[in-house]
């Protein structure tokens, strides 16, 4: 074979090569699309959506973590699946907000101003990594730290510092943009968007858990309690919220003393119309 023959012959191989290139981005073009998996029960088909750029943030997530199986609008990527790491926000959630009741009210988080304000500071600061800045940050202080969240912490996910769901629907992942989730949201937003319903029963709650209740002619009519302890001593916790232009308090108390409430609305029991029961945060979904 002659040189002029050989250099031919490597002209004709890399012209087809790149061809073969050429025909396979146009087909598969993996820079703009990614197969979009939803787990939905009703999910028939896997579909192709755009990429969008904060997606990057997650990319070691699996593709069906960007689905909602439950349907509740929370993205499958926010829920807690670590047995472990589920006790870990349990134990969190419940001690942020029980340490508000015995802290002075100078030194309460100036955000903490009614009973949405201590789930929301009490939610976002759980789901924080606790180190040395974290507690001299907050000024909380325990006797033994309860375990770390392992799967994700706040706002290291694709929706940043968006935690709460604020729009009714199932998650897309459009909603990482278009105002679906934020940094706010009253009792109201917090029950019906971002907890799920357990029952009516208090016996039913765990640590964690919330009591909601909807006062009818009140001008802020939701409610909410946090229930820091269970069984035979159940406690919980709440903020009253302002009362004619005074601020409002924080409160820890017995479940027996608010069944016993002198006023029969605030008692959590079935036949109480203005309870509307105890109620679990989305992202325990499917767990104990």
């Amino acid at each position: 074979m002659t040189r002029r023959n050989g250099s031919l012959i490597a002209f004709a191989t890399l012209t087809t090569l790149c061809a073969l290139i050429l025909c396979c981005y146009r087909v598969f073009p993996a820079g703009l699309r990614v197969l979009h998996f939803v787990p939905h029960a009703h999910a028939q088909t896997v579909s192709a959506v755009v990429v969008h750029p904060r997606l990057a943030l997650a990319s070691s997530l699996s593709v069906p973590a960007w689905g909602d199986r439950f349907g509740d609008g929370t993205p499958d990527f926010l829920r807690l699946t670590d047995p472990a790491d589920q006790a870990a926000f349990r134990r969190w959630f419940t001690l942020i907000a029980e340490y508000q009741t015995v802290r002075p009210r100078a030194e309460v988080p100036s955000e903490i101003a009614d009973c949405a304000s201590l789930l929301r500071y009490s939610y976002r600061e759980a789901l924080k990594r606790h180190d040395e800045s974290w507690f001299q940050t907050s000024g909380i202080e325990v006797p033994a730290l309860p375990g770390e969240i392992r799967e994700w912490s706040y706002p290291h996910t694709p929706l940043g510092t968006a935690l709460f769901r604020v729009r009714p629907g199932e998650f897309q992942p459009a909603d990482l943009s278009n105002g679906a989730f934020a940094q706010f949201a009253d009792a109201k937003t917090l029950v019906e968007r971002n907890a799920y319903f357990v029952g009516r029963d208090v016996r039913a709650a765990l640590p964690g858990d919330l009591l909601f209740y909807r006062q009818f002619g009140q001008s802020s009519p939701w409610h909410s309690m946090i229930v820091v302890r269970s069984a035979s001593a159940t406690e919980v916790v709440y903020d009253t919220g302002p009362d004619h232009g005074q601020p409002g308090e924080l409160r820890r108390v017995l479940l027996a003393e608010l069944l016993d409430h002198p006023e029969p609305r605030w008692r959590p029991l079935p036949g109480n119309p203005n309870f509307l029961g105890v109620y679990r945060w989305n992202i325990l979904r499917g767990t104990p």
